[in-house]
C-alpha cells in the first residue's frame, strides 16, 4: 500500500513538473466576479437574519451578530486601503463600537457599501499591479495575496454568522461557490 501511495504522489509531481502546471495569477475581471458574488452572498445573511437578531449573541463573550459584520467590514475597508493605496474611508472608527450602525438598515448599507469600495479598489488596478507587492503592517505580499487573505477573512466571518442565523431558528442561505 505504501509503495503504491508512493508510487502515486511521484507520478503526480512528474506530471506537475513537465505538463506546464501551474497556478495562474487571477485576473482583475476574475477577482471582480468573486468579490461581486461575496457581496451578493453576505447581503443574503444580512437579510435573512431580523432585526431582533442584530444584537444576538450565542454566548455573552463573543461578538453580536452586528458586530461580526461590522468586523468584517473593517477588515474589507482595512485590506482593500492596504492593497490599493486609497484612504480608508472608516480609518480610526471603531466599527464593532458604533451603536449607531446596528441596526438593519444602517448594518446592511455600511456592509454594501465596503464591499462596493473593495470591488472599486479592484477595478482600479491592472492585472499586473496585482502582483506588485505592498505592505500591510510588517507583512509584505503582492496585491493579490492581500486581496486573497481579505477574501478568506470575510468568508470566515460570514461563516461564523452562519450559527448566528441558525440558532435564532431560520435557515441560512445555500452556499454560493459559483
Amino acid at each position: 500500500m505504501k509503495q503504491k501511495l508512493g508510487f502515486t504522489a511521484l507520478a503526480l509531481m512528474f506530471w506537475m513538473t513537465f505538463s506546464g502546471f501551474s497556478i495562474k495569477p487571477k485576473t482583475v475581471a476574475q477577482m471582480t466576479t468573486e468579490w461581486q458574488r461575496a457581496k451578493e452572498f453576505t447581503k443574503e445573511y444580512l437579510d435573512a437574519m431580523p432585526e431582533d437578531g442584530m444584537g444576538y449573541k450565542p454566548t455573552p463573550e463573543i461578538r453580536s451578530f452586528a458586530e461580526q459584520m461590522l468586523h468584517l467590514t473593517a477588515a474589507n475597508y482595512n485590506f482593500t486601503a492596504a492593497a490599493t493605496g486609497k484612504a480608508n474611508p472608516m480609518q480610526g472608527k471603531k466599527l464593532e463600537t458604533m451603536d449607531e450602525l446596528k441596526s438593519k438598515t444602517a448594518l446592511t448599507k455600511t456592509v454594501m457599501d465596503s464591499y462596493d469600495f473593495v470591488l472599486e479598489g479592484i477595478k482600479g488596478l491592472s492585472d499586473a499591479q496585482l502582483a506588485e507587492n505592498v505592505k500591510m503592517g510588517p507583512r509584505e505580499m503582492s496585491r493579490e495575496t492581500m486581496f486573497a487573505k481579505a477574501f478568506e477573512h470575510q468568508t470566515h466571518h460570514r461563516g461564523q454568522a452562519t450559527i448566528y442565523i441558525r440558532m435564532k431558528g431560520i435557515k441560512p442561505p445555500n452556499e454560493k461557490l459559483f
